[in-house]
Order: C-alpha cells, then structure tokens, then sequence
C-alpha cells in the first residue's frame, strides 16, 4: 500500500472521528460509530459488518477485558426517503474496539488491511502507520511461507521423502532462486547465523517468492502424483527458476537484496504494540448520552 493511499484511508478514518467527556470531563474520548465504520471499511450490508464486531466483542472477552469499556450500544435518528424519521441501533467504540473490529474483519479489504495498522498505534503519522503495515505484511508473509513448506514437507513425506530429503529439496530450492547461492551462502551472504532460518532475515519480497515457488511445487506434486526425492527435487527447482526469471526480468536479483530486520524482533514489537492498546485506548465514560447524534465531531 503506498503512501498516498494510506493518507487516503487515514484521512477517511480521521473524518469519522467523535470526541465525548470521559469520566469527570477530565479527558476528551476518541470514539467511533459502528455505522460511520462499517462504510469506511467497505462493508455494504450491516448485517455482515455485525458478525465482525460480535467477533470483536468475542475477543474483548476472551483477553478478560470489560466488554462495556468499550462497546456501547446506542440509537440513531435516520431520515427515510419519505422525509419520516426513525431509531436504528449503533454502537459507540473506543479505538481498542475499533482494532478489534479490523482484526475479526474481511484481510482481503485493503481498508481493513490499514484499519489494523491505524487503530494499532497512538501515533496518527502516516508514515509510522506504513511502517507497522510493512512490518504485518511482512509477518503474514513469512508465516504463510511456514504455512506452504509444512505442507510440502507432508506431501514428500506420502511420496516417501523424510525430513533429510526435505531438507536437500528446500536447499536445492533456494540455490536455484538464488543463482546459484546455496541457503549457507546466503547466510554468510547476508551474516545470518548457520542456526537461524535464511527467511527470518529475507524482505518481504523475497520471502513471497519462495512462498510461491513452494505454493507451485505443493501444487505439482499433488496434481501430478510426483514420487520419490529425485522427481520432487526437479519440480522444485523448476519452480525456484521459474519465479527467478520473473523477478528478472523485473531487474531484481534476490541474492543482491539486503537483509532485513530479524523477524522475531520485528514480531516482539508489533505483539508488545498490540499488547498496550488496551492499556492506552481511554475506556467509554460509565454513562453516556445513548443518542449517537449528540456527540461532537
């Protein structure tokens, strides 16, 4: 996501938020509504938006934290098409709720892809919201890359390869996408550790590309009923070679990219981001107005 659409959502989530007293008017709560949410995060239909926050609400529970600090049920005045008004049911949410909301929604929205980045952190700059996206982007990745080998690995091990042989067709694998660098080249390529894992310190690009060379020779091996460590290999390497020319012809050679930050730190930030939105998010006042329209933009 570039930057450009990133001020486009931030700008539209920062349009539909309220300010309400919190408790003894000692602070202004930011809040959001529920109906004022559920377009900007590109849902048509209310009742699909519902099963969302009813998960949302879920996980407030399951994480102990009181429900009603957080979501509050309130009622809207609406103007129909014949000029009569009528009550609708919304909810009032504080920013924890909010990310809630973005965690239990549709990943394939890109608005609620930056939802989860922009209710995750205090800061409303832009371009720390686009670190923490390419800091998740980059996690979702490497563990869809986990994903795909774990299944390649139980595929080899029906056609009669064990963990030895996963491991020479994984190598030869990365020698092919790699032009010709071995996974222990990289390392000293890149000076990773011999005990860590190559892909804990790859971009995120090159990461997807192994994920899809993987994805391709899943695919293969099932589609064909390949068997044996020696056809597997040729199918894997094929795959690596294939993804590589891609990139080629793109002007991006994988072995010339830099390593990136190691995945576990960047996964103890975001969890330790994660973990203090609740303690940061300023809880909903005991009692308020349950009229959504009385609150102050």
């Amino acid at each position: 996501m570039d930057i450009i659409r990133i001020n486009q959502h931030k700008q539209a989530f920062d349009d539909i938020m309220h300010y309400i007293n919190g408790e003894d008017d000692k602070e202004q709560v930011e809040v959001w509504f529920a109906r004022e949410l559920q377009t900007v995060l590109g849902y048509a239909r209310w009742e699909n938006f519902l099963v969302a926050i009813s998960r949302a609400v879920e996980s407030c529970k399951m994480q102990n934290v009181n429900v009603d600090d957080h979501f509050r049920e309130v009622t809207k005045m609406v103007t129909l098409g014949s000029g009569s008004q009528r009550e609708i049911t919304d909810f009032m949410l504080t920013r924890y709720a909010c990310y809630l909301i973005a965690q239990n929604g549709d990943p394939k929205k890109e608005e609620v892809a930056f939802a989860q980045g922009y209710f995750a952190l205090q800061t409303r700059r832009a371009e720390l919201i686009a670190e923490h996206l390419e800091q998740l982007s980059r996690l979702e990745t490497r563990e869809r890359l986990r994903t795909s080998e774990k299944q390649l690995s139980r595929n080899i091990y029906e056609r009669g390869v064990d963990d030895k042989g996963f491991g020479r067709i994984r190598s030869k694998g990365d020698t092919a996408l790699f032009g010709g660098y071995t996974t222990e080249d990289m390392k000293k390529r890149l000076g990773i550790k011999s005990t860590r894992p190559l892909a804990d310190f790859l971009p995120t690009l090159t990461i997807a590309a192994k994920n899809l060379a993987t994805e391709m020779t899943n695919y293969n091996v099932e589609q064909k009923d390949l068997q044996g460590e020696n056809s597997i290999t040729q199918e894997h390497i094929q795959n690596n070679i294939s993804v590589r020319k891609m990139l080629g012809q793109r002007g991006i050679h994988p072995e010339n990219l830099p390593a990136a930050e190691d995945i576990k730190k960047v996964e103890r930030r975001v969890t330790n981001n994660e973990k203090q939105i609740e303690k940061t998010s300023p809880k909903l006042p005991k009692e308020t107005d349950d009229k959504a329209n009385d609150t102050n933009n």
